[in-house]
């Protein structure tokens, strides 16, 4: 006589976390962030040597290598990175150092928001680079007005999105705040910096990002130097793989920039336990 042995049935908890183990998006892959641009890079590489892409419109990415060598031997490439460079930290800092100090202030303060927080909206629905000629003519033609223009255009997703993390605090940690007894200071510290801190790392990125962005309309203005001012000049001689150079260089500025945020973002905020981690 053959007897057969039944398996215990799952528990409720072990069922549970059976299902959930094919919900999460799993173990983060290492330098998933260049992925995305290698593929490309290899697509283009494929279509030029195919002759699929026109030389003359979009040059192979060797031609465009050896392009930016020619310009880096001449000196040209370094000036003109150092210089926007230069353009983008000032008018970044600038933003960051405003979109901070008027969040919290508009955040914090009934008064403030009152202020702030309509005036900022505003500024918000205006093109940004439709103000060019406003400030022009208030600042000139020279550098001010393309470090304020800049300034602006980091402030305000750093404006929003730490305003929008500050009003998203709950309620419930303030009242615990004030039945511990916690001063001004303290509440700031342990509640408002730690609840806002998500939110401003998401509008640090966009800041980052706009820096670069309003950089390269703004240093073909009455430039002389810059990455743009050699965008601008190769247009004009219809120099497409120069083009392609100061494009390649604004994305891996912008790429680059955006990973170090986002390390430092996770660095920060490493107590969260989110999708992401």
């Amino acid at each position: 006589m053959t007897t057969t042995t039944v398996a215990p049935a799952p528990t409720a908890q072990e069922s549970r976390r059976v299902r959930r183990r094919g919900l999460a998006p799993g173990k983060r892959l290492p330098a998933t962030w260049l992925t995305g641009p290698a593929v490309l890079i290899a697509l283009w590489a494929a279509a030029s040597a195919a002759g699929q892409l026109d030389p003359g419109a979009i040059p192979a990415p060797w031609t465009v290598l050896r392009t930016a060598g020619r310009l880096w031997t001449a000196g040209t490439l370094p000036t003109d990175i150092l210089t926007s460079l230069e353009r983008a930290a000032y008018g970044f800092a600038i933003g960051l150092t405003a979109g901070v100090l008027l969040a919290l202030a508009s955040g914090l303060s009934r008064v403030g928001e009152a202020l702030i927080d309509g005036t900022v909206q505003l500024n918000r629905a205006i093109p940004t680079l439709g103000l060019i000629p406003l400030f022009i003519l208030w600042l000139g033609i020279g550098e001010t007005f393309k470090i304020a223009i800049i300034a602006i255009v980091v402030y305000i997703p750093i404006y929003l999105n730490t305003h929008a993390a500050l009003s998203g605090i709950d309620s419930r940690f303030v009242e615990l705040a004030e039945v511990q007894g916690l001063s001004r200071l303290q509440f700031v510290r342990q509640i408002v910096i730690p609840g806002a801190l998500p939110g401003f790392f998401v509008g640090l990125r966009l800041g980052v990002t706009g820096s670069w962005l309003g950089l390269v309309v703004l240093e073909q203005i009455n430039a002389t130097s810059g990455l743009g001012y050699m965008m601008f000049q190769a247009q004009n001689y219809g120099q497409s793989d120069v083009i392609l150079v100061g494009l390649l260089v604004y994305g891996v500025f912008g790429l680059v920039s955006d990973s170090a945020v986002r390390l430092i973002e996770r660095r920060v905020l490493s107590w969260r336990r989110t999708l992401s981690s």
